[in-house]
């Protein structure tokens, strides 16, 4: 049975999301002598990674996917689980002794009335908790991104984004469309393939960077060329490629045009890792379409007017921050939903409220986690030099609040 959380408590600091990023911010925190309370809205750590396919393995090599203060096992492999991450981030909360507060979601945050001896009210279903400083580490794929098609509403086989996506099982023998070429979609598209469906295609709206699958060194080359021009960084990956990764023209994905550092600059996306999927468009047991325009009763109609009538489409198609309901009201995000500062960085207007986790560098995002938790902590170390954080109380804070050791997105 998972604890029940402790809701009537204030605390110096408040972390909201029990992810990578949340985790690895409360644990530098703790390092540095300023108490934290996680509030996580699921009932256990980690829960968008649990979530996850079921084949879902990380991109990054388990040296460049630890979080300050502990090592992933080696037991897990050179490519990580879902599952083993998942363990890795419970071990991480014993290891550190953080305060986890499950089934708790946040529901917004606003300034309090000066005076009050708070900076922030963080609002939850059982009631307001008043702290000093907010860390929002909600995370960057929080919301499903399902795009509003023309004609979705009436289509009449299967529609689902790939974060409702478990495994190929249930597809066999279907024909599935999956939308999107980003490392979800090429993922998914190639474990169906492999796994019995009785056809696969993927909707291509911009031909991906492909790398292959050592992406140690791709991350590494990532931090040391960071200091160099992007036109040189992208004329030598779109050389890379070529020499790489074979010429998918001919089976309908022609190369990108665009250099894999200016994507990432322009879009935060990043190179698809190749787990298989070359081999699969190229044996033509996945088969690279143009993107969807929209639905026509059973059909798919794609931009160039051919209509398919897939028994599934899966969308691959993002995730949004979804942060507007937390902090829409204080001027922090962008006009895309966005924070406008991220990491040690705090808006102007909002001083003490930190966003972690809504970046996606070429440097990998789990080594991200660790760089904005010790620029965070430091920036905490600062203020504290400056005038000391007050200290308000923290009520009961229990054994049974906490998450740490508990097996389980």
């Amino acid at each position: 049975m998972p604890p029940t959380p402790q809701r009537d408590f204030s605390a110096p600091t408040i972390v909201i999301g029990a992810g990578p990023h949340g985790l690895a911010v409360a644990a530098l925190l703790r390092r540095s002598g300023v108490p934290a309370v996680i509030l996580e809205r699921s009932d256990r750590v980690g829960a968008s990674w649990a979530q996850r396919y079921d084949h879902l393995r990380l991109h990054t090599t388990p040296g460049a996917s630890k979080l300050p203060g502990l090592s992933v096992p080696r037991q897990a492999g050179p490519w990580v689980s879902r599952d083993d991450y998942v363990r890795y981030l419970e071990r991480y909360v014993t290891h550190h002794r953080l305060d986890v507060r499950v089934a708790t979601p946040v529901q917004r945050i606003e300034r309090a009335a000066p005076g009050s001896g708070a900076q922030w009210l963080v609002h939850t279903p059982g009631g307001v908790v008043p702290t000093d400083a907010v860390v929002v580490a909600t995370g960057r794929c929080h919301t499903p991104n399902l795009p509003d098609w023309p004609g979705r509403s009436a289509f009449t086989g299967t529609l689902l984004h790939s974060a409702h996506y478990r495994s190929p099982a249930p597809y066999q023998g279907q024909d599935v469309l999956v939308v999107g070429a980003g490392n979800s979609g090429t993922e998914i598209a190639r474990a169906l393939a492999g796994a019995g469906a009785g056809r696969v295609r993927i909707a291509v709206r911009t031909p991906p960077n492909i790398l292959p699958r050592s992406s140690a060194r791709w991350h590494a080359v990532g931090r040391l060329t960071e200091a160099l021009p992007l036109a040189w960084r992208d004329r030598t990956s779109l050389l890379t490629q070529r020499l790489s990764v074979p010429d998918l023209t001919s089976r309908g994905l022609p190369r990108p045009r665009t250099g894999l550092y200016t994507r990432n600059a322009r879009e935060g996306v990043n190179p698809v890792l190749d787990h298989g999927f070359v081999d699969a468009v190229r044996s033509g047991r996945v088969e690279p379409v143009a993107t969807v325009q929209g639905f026509d009763g059973p059909d798919v109609v794609l931009t160039e007017g051919t209509r398919l009538r897939p028994d599934t489409v899966i969308a691959a198609t993002g995730y949004r921050p979804g942060l507007r309901h937390l902090v829409g009201s204080l001027g922090v995000l962008d006009e895309d939903g966005q924070p406008l500062t991220t990491g040690a960085q705090t808006h102007p207007e909002a001083a003490r409220l930190y966003f972690a986790g809504y970046t996606n560098p070429l440097t990998g995002v789990l080594r991200q986690a660790g760089i904005e938790a010790r620029a965070i902590a430091h920036a905490f170390r600062r203020e504290t030099a400056r005038a000391p954080l007050p200290s308000p109380r923290v009520a009961d804070r229990t054994a049974d609040t906490r998450r740490g050791g508990h097996a389980p997105s």
